[in-house]
Parts: structure tokens; sequence; C-alpha cells
């Protein structure tokens, strides 16, 4: 049996222990890989924050923004040898051709080779009413797709204010960096949205204080 890649950190170490290794793409092998499919996606995450600040940091994967309306064209492209997992609510299974979407506890797809192969990609599905993107955290946030992201270099990248109203749920080590490195760069009504969501859905929140 192989053995697992060593992995500095601990909680990172179970992770892979029990969902497998991570090699993630690179954004370019994301554009290079999904250079043929007509739907929309966008990188978000960390990589979304490297790219708006012009900084870099450790990745452990590679999330890709796309709609959950356009799972089953995604797997119909990726095709073979991609297998495709749903993931969510910490489980996993596999999609097969028999599924025209994903499980409703599911809201993230998972992507490698086969089953000895390390993940290559998450892409983070996002409901939508009639091609509007709706804000998981918040339903009720309905926005046109075109004004959640922002391109470069033909690369589209979810917007930041946006990224860090995700991230703030969990405010790791990591995403307290990430605020850090991009609450300077956000402009004003960035800053405005960034907070009030904050606020409505995470009262007390201590990325508050950074945002006085």
């Amino acid at each position: 049996m192989p053995e697992l890649p060593y992995v500095g950190d601990p909680a990172e170490a179970d992770f892979q222990a029990l969902y497998g290794p991570w090699s993630p793409w690179t954004p370019r092998e994301v554009a290079q890989a999904l250079a043929g499919w007509d739907r929309p996606w966008w990188l978000v995450g960390g990589w979304a924050i490297d790219a708006f600040t012009g900084t870099d940091r450790r990745h452990e994967d590679i999330d890709v923004g796309m709609l959950r309306a356009h799972v089953p064209d995604l797997l119909s492209y990726l095709g073979k040898p991609w297998h495709c997992w749903a993931a969510g609510s910490g489980a996993l299974r596999p999609l097969t051709s028999d599924d025209d979407e994903l499980p409703e506890w599911a809201d993230q797809c998972w992507v490698r080779r086969h089953a000895w192969s390390p993940w290559v990609a998450d892409f983070i599905t996002a409901a939508d009413v009639d091609g509007a993107w709706v804000f998981r955290r918040d339903p009720s946030v309905v926005l046109p797709l075109e004004q959640t992201t922002w391109e470069r270099d033909g690369m589209a990248y979810q917007n930041p204010e946006i990224v860090l109203a995700f991230k703030a749920k969990l405010a790791r080590d990591k995403d307290d960096a990430d605020l850090e490195r991009t609450w300077p760069l956000l402009d004003e009504h960035q800053r405005a949205w960034l907070r009030s969501t904050v606020e409505r859905l995470h009262p007390g929140h201590h990325w508050l204080e950074t945002m006085c």
C-alpha cells in the first residue's frame, strides 16, 4: 500500500489520512483543464486572495467556483480518466453517470484520477436564481454573477470581500491572515459590504475589530 506523503501540520495530516492526499492543480493547470468547458467558473478561496493582493501563501488545495446547476455538465466534460466525488458535511461519495445533480448534503465536488491518486481540485458550487449567484451563507443575497467576480489575464476570481465573507465562518489562522493582507486594499464599497455581512451573520466576530 502506498505511503501518504509527509505533512507537517498534524491537523492536515489527519485530514489526508482520512480522505486522501492532495496535489492540487495550479491556477494555470485549472485553466488548461477547463479550456474547452463553456460554463462559467472562477477561482475562490486563498488563491483568489493571492491574485487580488499580489502576495502568496501555501495552499493545501485549490477551490474552483461554479454554479450547482452545471455539475452534470462538469461530469460530462471531464469524463474519463477523472473521477468526481460529492463532498460535504464530512462525507464523500463518488458521482457516477447516473447522477444528474449533487446530493442535498453536498456543495462541493472533489476530482482525482483514481483511488490511489491525489485530489487535484475542489469545485465549490453556488445555487443560482435564473443565472444569478446566490450566497450560500445567506441565500437572501442574490447578485448578478458578473458582479461577484473580477478578471485578470483571462482568469476569473471571486471578489475578495465575498471570499472573506465565506472565510469568516471558520476564521482559521490562514483566514485571519487573508483578512489582514486584503483589508487595506479593499475599496469603501467592498469594506462596507464585508463589514455588514460579518456583523449580520457573525455578531461579535473578532474580525470586526479590524473592520472598524
